[in-house]
């Protein structure tokens, strides 16, 4: 019997998503799941939810284990075929609040900090430790083991692993999956152009990969979607940007503490309900991404990541100097923390009803794990965006670059697709935020505290806000309130 080691499995919903996509799957049904976390609560409610579903929908065939704590954390790995990763250390509190509230003294604001930016900086300085210990039992207990990496931030994660442990590893995230829908949805083309029938290739890092192909039967759709994006950005900026978009939204009726990714199905929801037109609705899509139309205006090509990531990657949207930007490009500050405490409040609400409901079937989702897991164990090829070391993948980026290419999974592994170049701009761009996940690295493997100085300097956010002297000093106080969360640095 195969057996998969899922770590995180705390993160209920998520464990729902991959493994009851693997209990749906043909030649997955038949295996043994090990569910790792060191939250008791937490994995007894995931273990609930999908044993749950292996009843209802898999006949009980596959065999649910439970394993609490560090303490058995490799007895969990043991003889595990694959291991899928998704833990997040630290988590909300403290962590997550001291990754914001520290900077946000120094007058340096965030929108997500998950991926670069001081909070993307942090969280790898408390999780890339604890994932090569993760990686240490796995080169004892399953060394022939993949491992599928789900956690943030990816490129420096996953260049991590592979540069501190012998380790096979692939990135996984679902940004590209959802670029193309979020692209046309907020433009309003989806209906003209449904995402199943369109061509695309994208290619890039984590976060920050490019369209650089869209097509809908043979024809370039980029044309129509730039005269479009361009018309429609601006007037959402002439009619107010954030605060026209606020306003619309609550017309909606949508609650003040809804994240912004909700916001196109609250415009929906206004526009059916007669509280929006199809014009003022339109207004709300086209407000929640108005960075990445402003950055396809200026390099020519759609970024997969959302316009709230893109705000803090880039040094020109978020400004003490100029805080009507904020608005003008209706940019979410503090976004991650809301979202955060939605979810907090939002599983409490819902926990009973989901934990107590023995009937609960899953609908598959557009994660790429089960298709990888089933193309590693079946050898049936699959095809997925995945992040790996730039092995030649992509001319114009360096080599000790982690980059999110398309690729074909089989039972041999992973064989990423040769890009050549990208247009020098894009990949300019690219290298920006490549160094510090780089120096982040370089920080963890040679406990060097002077590579988080560097990556923090080399921030572009950071960097167009803070001098060296307050970087330095912002360090320091976050590296004195991550005490008992991070390694010792020299």
């Amino acid at each position: 019997m195969t057996r998969i080691a899922f770590l995180g499995a705390g993160s209920t919903v998520f464990a729902r998503n991959i493994l009851g996509d693997v209990l749906l799957r043909e030649g997955l049904q038949d295996i043994e799941i090990a569910l790792y976390d060191i939250d008791r609560v937490r994995l007894e409610d995931s273990a609930r939810l999908v044993e749950a579903i292996n009843q209802n929908q898999n006949q009980g065939r596959a065999r649910i284990q439970r394993y609490l704590g560090p303490e058995n954390r490799r007895e969990a790995l043991q003889g595990a075929a694959h291991v899928v990763n998704a833990v997040q250390i630290g988590g909300y509190e403290p962590c997550t609040v001291t990754d914001f509230e520290i900077p946000d003294a120094f007058g340096l604001r965030q929108t997500i900090a998950d991926t670069i930016g001081i909070g993307g900086l942090f969280r790898t300085l408390r999780t890339l430790p604890v994932l090569l210990e993760i990686a240490r039992d796995m080169e004892v207990v399953c060394p022939d083991a993949w491992l599928l990496n789900y956690t943030n931030p990816m490129c420096a994660i996953t260049a991590g692993l592979l540069q501190g442990s012998s380790i096979r590893t692939m990135g996984l995230c679902h940004s590209v999956q959802a670029c193309i829908p979020s692209l046309l949805g907020n433009l309003g083309l989806d209906e003209k152009y449904p995402a199943a029938e369109v061509q695309s290739s994208i290619a890039g890092i984590n976060h920050q990969a490019w369209l650089l192909r869209v097509e809908h039967a043979g024809a370039d759709l980029y044309p129509e979607i730039k005269k479009r994006a361009g018309e429609l950005s601006a007037r959402v900026r002439d009619r107010g940007g954030g605060r026209w978009v606020r306003e619309l939204l609550q017309r909606a009726g949508m609650p003040a503490e809804e994240p912004c990714y909700l916001h196109p199905f609250w415009a929906l929801g206004g526009r059916e309900s007669g509280k929006l037109s199809a014009e003022e609705a339109l207004d709300v899509t086209v407000g929640c991404d108005l960075v990445r139309f402003e950055m396809l205006a200026r390099f020519g090509y759609y970024l997969t990541e959302s316009s709230e990531h893109t705000a803090e990657y880039t040094p020109w949207f978020i400004k003490t100097a100029q805080p009507a930007l904020i608005d003008e490009y209706n940019i979410p500050l503090d976004e991650y923390p809301r979202r955060c405490r939605q979810q907090i409040a939002g599983w409490a609400a819902q926990r009973e009803a989901l934990l107590s409901n023995t009937a609960i079937e899953h609908t598959p989702s557009n994660e790429f794990g089960a298709s990888i897991l089933h193309a590693l164990i079946t050898g049936e090829p699959t095809q997925a965006a995945l992040n790996v070391m730039n092995e030649g993948w992509i001319d114009n980026l360096p080599a000790n670059a982690c980059v999110e290419v398309p690729s074909r999974v089989d039972a041999q592994g992973i064989h990423p697709e040769k890009i050549g170049a990208l247009p020098e701009a894009c990949a300019a761009l690219n290298r920006t935020n490549i160094g510090t996940q780089v120096l982040a690295v370089e920080a963890v493997l040679q406990q060097s505290r002077d590579a988080i100085y560097q990556a923090a300097l080399l921030d572009p956010h950071t960097g167009a806000e803070l001098s060296v002297d307050q970087t330095v000093a912002l360090c320091d106080q976050l590296i004195e309130a991550h005490q008992g969360w991070l390694p010792e640095f020299h």
